[in-house]
């Protein structure tokens, strides 16, 4: 929407395809992200390998910990011909970053959650997996080496990286040694989501005037002009939400665009956001321009 505006364009169907270009991106990069962990198996091997052919090797050179190399999870994910097929056909593949590879091992290496794991003798499917978990969790999201890498390779993923490392360490912790297949995530809960999506936007844009005429009217102590556009489209969306779909609860779209707003805009978006959306939905709930059908959803 933001992209929409900013353009100055009135095609409406070029906007949809990037809509969807970017959700099947975010898709790419679910399984992206999921083939990173044995590439990390493969590098802390070869370094072990590498030691051990050293002109004079240690003990411990000699017999490495090899409970990381032989984590049972993360081989599960590295044979899994779903994600291997996928990373193949959309060409995702990290081999070529091994500057990136060895950073996130030696982070891997300084963390505390890593130490007890290998400190720890007995060995679980369940304690590899959370190992996998937690590296998603507590590694990658803060490292700024990987996502220069993946703004390289689509600017669209530097948004996306905090909610996809969630739903691959939700993939990881629901592994299980009994079940072979991994259960991975399908691109939408449902068909109707995509409809969902393409028609927010559609409405969005078409009634974006009236929906600023709206905003307009609430803000009368600020300067419309000054307000931050991102501002304005949050509130614009959040707007065309509440009028169109009449099953979504007030709460729930009150509570999605204060978070949004929290992401993209300025610290004291927020509050701002939270204080015109709920007159505008207040005052529409009483005029009859928002209904909500059903139990429970104002």
């Amino acid at each position: 929407m933001y992209a929409h505006l900013q353009t100055e364009s009135d095609n409406i169907p070029t906007t949809e395809k990037n809509l969807i270009a970017s959700i099947d991106k975010a898709y790419d990069l679910y399984f992206h992200l999921l083939s990173l962990l044995p590439e990390l198996v493969r590098y802390a091997e070869e370094r072990q390998e590498i030691a051990r052919n050293k002109m004079l090797p240690t003990y411990e050179d000699l017999n490495p910990n090899r409970k990381f190399v032989e984590n049972k999870a993360i081989a599960r994910i590295e044979s899994c011909e779903a994600i291997n097929n996928y990373c193949t056909t959309h060409g995702l593949r990290w081999r070529e970053h091994t500057d990136l590879i060895k950073n996130l091992y030696q982070s891997l290496l300084e963390q505390d959650f890593y130490k007890s794991y290998m400190a720890n003798t007995s060995k679980s499917f369940r304690e590899d997996a959370e190992l996998a978990a937690n590296i998603y969790l507590n590694i990658l999201e803060e490292n700024e080496l990987l996502e220069s890498v993946l703004e390289e390779q689509s600017i669209l993923w530097s948004d996306d990286l905090g909610y996809i490392l969630t739903m691959v360490a939700r993939t990881v912790s629901s592994m299980r040694e009994s079940h072979e297949q991994i259960k991975l995530m399908p691109k939408f809960k449902s068909d109707e989501d995509l409809d969902f999506a393409k028609k927010l936007l559609h409405d969005s844009i078409v009634h974006f005037a009236d929906n600023r005429t709206l905003i307009d009217n609430y803000t009368n102590n600020w300067d419309i002009e000054r307000l931050a556009l991102m501002d304005i489209v949050i509130l614009g969306v959040a707007i065309s939400e509440a009028k169109t779909f009449s099953s979504i609860p007030v709460k729930v779209t009150l509570n999605e665009y204060i978070d949004i707003a929290k992401y993209y805009s300025t610290p004291a978006s927020s509050l701002f956001i939270n204080g015109v959306l709920d007159k505008v939905i207040t005052k529409g709930l009483e005029d009859g321009s928002i209904v909500k059908m059903g139990k429970g959803l104002l």
